[in-house]
């Protein structure tokens, strides 16, 4: 299952928007605000969505200012995401954000609107920092 947000605008240079990314504490600020809990432990973080099971992001590889990628951190769910960030002026930058996980059709039809609106409020919000 592959689900792209949108392109967005990022008032921050490539690297600025990059380092803020790469800074897990900062998606604290990118959560919605049905976030229940957040907590940042090394390179990962937990975090609890109301009404949804809690789940850690693991950083799991950097490309300097171009890709941040994060993966679950069970083996029982496979996925990643990822912001691949573009420069587009000297002071701003374009950020897509693309979940991509493999689950049975099942688990596809359940988690697929969800996570979609997750996708599209990470990136909301990513916009306004």
């Amino acid at each position: 299952m592959n689900i792209k947000g949108n392109k967005i605008t990022v008032q921050k240079t490539q690297e600025e928007t990059f380092n803020f990314l790469s800074e897990l504490k900062n998606f604290e600020q990118l959560m919605p605000d049905s976030i229940q809990k957040f907590e940042v432990d090394g390179d990962s973080f937990v975090f609890g969505l109301k009404g949804m099971p809690e789940i850690r992001l693991v950083l799991k590889d950097k490309t300097p200012f171009s890709k941040v990628v994060l993966g679950a951190a069970s083996s029982k769910l496979s996925f990643q995401l990822v912001a691949d960030i573009t420069a587009l002026t000297d002071a701003s930058s374009e950020v897509e954000i693309v979940f991509d996980g493999e689950f049975n059709k099942m688990m596809e039809m359940m988690v697929k609107k969800p996570l979609t609106s997750f996708i599209e409020t990470l990136t909301a919000n990513l916009s306004k920092v």
